[in-house]
């Protein structure tokens, strides 16, 4: 007996620390991003103000606003999805629902894998060579925004896998049972309830190539452009690419300090907002299936 009350207040407090642990680090993960938050607020936020938001640049990006980099960010994230969603969600599907477990399946979500796992610049390069050069693009928003859709694709596919296994087989069943075939039981029952999670996928791949400078660095990107874009075959400003610019090079790199901060300010508010948007969709698409 005593053995055994021993043994219960061993595993409760094996079972506090592992719980102190474990909140530790959510609490210093939270930590870290509002020291982030922070330090990029303290530094920008003395520079934000509606001509730096509405104004173009001026004196090589010294002065002015970044109104260009914004609209150009605002395209490619666009841009990138309009290509990345519908193809990702599409490719999950038909992993998910048609290909049946072996080889095949395997091997496609190895390549899956190995396609997340690129890093960014091997993207850029590939996106140079195929959309600039060989389908004669040109550095131009189509080309940045395939790019970025190529990055973001395998995010897509994933978390829209992941949204599918988790719809359970009984809802499959009871369609086919009741006589709709494949693509009905996948259009009407198992997208409808998958899709609030689905919108993850949306929002984890804006999340990522919103931040992105190595893909558009090649493909689409241009410094100093004081003038908005007039079709997808022209070049663009970009937020990460003006971010990372204005703090490395030039001779008035302490001149531009504050913008870069004020840039980088504004970067995540527009991931923020975007992010808050797809979150208030999925809550949407959330209530609509439980009412139904």
């Amino acid at each position: 007996m005593i053995n055994e009350l021993k043994i219960i207040k061993s595993k409760r407090r094996n079972q506090a620390i592992a719980f102190f642990i474990f909140r530790l680090l959510s609490y210093s993960i939270v930590a870290i991003l509002f020291i982030i938050l922070s330090f990029i607020i303290v530094k920008g936020v003395s520079v934000i103000n509606w001509n730096f938001i509405t104004q173009m640049p001026e004196e090589g990006m010294t002065k002015g606003g970044i109104y260009p980099a914004i609209i150009g960010t605002l395209y490619l994230v666009a841009g990138s999805m309009i290509f990345a969603f519908p193809i990702g969600v599409l490719a999950a599907i038909y992993m998910n629902e048609y290909v049946k477990d072996g080889i095949a399946k395997r091997i496609i979500k190895q390549m899956t894998n190995n396609l997340a796992g690129i890093p960014s610049i091997v993207f850029g390069l590939f996106g140079m060579s195929l959309f600039v050069n060989k389908l004669h693009f040109g550095d131009s928003i189509i080309a940045g925004s395939l790019t970025l859709g190529l990055l973001a694709l395998p995010v897509v596919i994933r978390t829209t896998e992941e949204a599918l296994k988790a719809v359970d087989n009984t809802f499959r069943q009871a369609s086919l049972g009741l006589g709709a075939s494949k693509w009905q039981t996948t259009r009407r029952v198992v997208l409808p309830i998958a899709f609030p999670n689905i919108i993850t996928g949306l929002i984890l791949s804006v999340g990522r190539v919103s931040g992105e400078t190595a893909p558009i660095l090649f493909t689409v990107a241009a410094y100093f452009l004081p003038k908005l874009p007039t079709s997808i075959f022209d070049q663009a400003m970009a937020l990460p690419y003006h971010l990372y610019e204005i703090s490395t090079s030039g001779t008035h790199i302490e001149e531009s300090r504050p913008i870069a901060y004020g840039t980088a300010l504004v970067l995540i508010i527009i991931v923020l907002i975007v992010n808050l948007l797809a979150n208030g969709l999925r809550k949407y698409f959330g209530n609509k299936v439980k009412m139904n």
